[in-house]
């Protein structure tokens, strides 16, 4: 038998977690188990009578198993400086501290419009876009390494499907692109493997075409589309669909936003997903929903303006939200943040050197 205990809301060093041994033998001794420590955990199993159950410091961040959650910085990848016109550099901002990017390099073509920003545990990456001029839809993955990001990012495939306006997921060994249009709108789910540098796979869809960038959230099982446009004929839609990294199926509709709303952008807990800005009208709305129970989306706290058209970078305690429109075509360079454990309004931390909407975003 093993059980698992973890303090995932990070409240343990001042409400200590007592695992009472039960008459049972931890680690060969007559002792409890505490935990102390925010975001700690500990597993015990069952080895023997004379034993007892044996622990297993547990890492609460899932970063352990993939890049849901960075730890170092978050990566501001491409967008548009205005509307259609597609800029190409990797900025970075540190977790660590409240402060400016910093310029690293250039992926291999200018693109907005994607939001299509993944993260491998070593790499980063970007598929899909649109760049103007000259007008062009793109269906390019590039990469880029997180232990020298200031190389530049290189072409390892291509996205079975152009698209630009979707959105993306993450799982642990796969990068995941929802929806789009190029310039038909689309809810074809493709995906591609961090493993191997080779092209992407068309596996699902969402259960309706959907564009207008969706808000892309992953958990450690599913990938969650949330808004967007739905259509012919283009409407704004209050869906979250989800479907599952296990299996290549379709995606299901499990529950529905507080409003109708795209251009806007996700980012996600250990145990629940936000959804940040977007319209219309533009909004400075962050809501969440749960992922245990498929809850419906619920306000909790503000941006620092209304925005839309937000990049997006996740560490393990709060949310990041880069660039954006607000109002548009104006577009903006400020880096905000809100936390996770407290769900308070967003505060501004720093500036991109660009400023940029529709960008894509990576974590490590």
């Amino acid at each position: 038998d093993t059980i698992v205990v973890q303090d995932s809301e990070g409240f343990a060093s001042s409400n200590n977690i007592t695992i009472n041994r039960n008459g049972n033998l931890i680690d060969g001794s007559a002792r409890n188990a505490i935990l102390n420590v925010d975001r700690d955990g500990i597993a015990l199993t069952f080895e023997s009578a004379t034993n007892g159950f044996v622990t297993r410091k547990e890492n609460t961040d899932k970063d352990q198993d993939n890049n849901l959650f960075g730890t170092v910085q978050g990566f501001a990848l491409g967008g548009g400086t205005i509307p259609g016109v597609g800029i190409d550099s990797i900025e970075s901002y540190p977790f660590a501290s409240d402060t400016n990017s910093t310029d690293l390099g250039n992926l291999t073509v200018a693109r907005g419009n994607s939001n299509h920003g993944h993260s491998s545990k070593t790499h980063g990456y970007v598929a899909g876009g649109f760049s103007n001029p000259p007008a062009t839809f793109h269906n390019v993955i590039d990469k880029f390494p997180f232990a020298t990001p200031s190389d530049n990012a290189v072409d390892v495939g291509d996205l079975n499907t152009v698209t630009r306006s979707g959105t993306s997921q993450n799982s642990v060994t796969d990068g995941y692109v929802s929806g789009g249009d190029a310039p038909s709108i689309t809810n074809t789910i493709q995906k591609f493997p961090f493993a191997s540098d080779t092209n992407a796979t068309a596996l699902g869809n969402l259960t309706n075409n959907t564009a207008e960038t969706p808000a892309g959230v992953s958990s450690d099982t599913d990938g969650y589309c949330c808004g967007g446009n739905v259509g012919p004929p283009a409407a704004a839609t209050d869906k979250i669909d989800k479907h599952p990294f296990a299996s290549d199926n379709d995606a299901t509709a499990v529950s529905t936003l507080t409003a109708t709303t795209n251009n806007t952008v996700g980012t996600q807990s250990e145990i629940r997903g936000y959804i940040c800005g977007g319209g219309p009208p533009t909004v400075d709305k962050i809501e969440r929903f749960g992922f245990a129970n498929d809850s419906n989306g619920v306000d909790v706290a503000n941006l620092t303006a209304v925005r839309n058209g937000l990049g997006r970078s996740t560490s393990s305690t709060h949310g990041y939200l880069h660039g954006g429109q607000t109002p548009a075509p104006a577009t903006s360079n400020e880096i905000q943040k809100f936390s996770f454990a407290s769900e308070t309004n967003a505060t501004d931390v720093g500036e991109l050197q660009e400023s940029r909407n529709s960008s894509s975003g990576a974590q490590d």
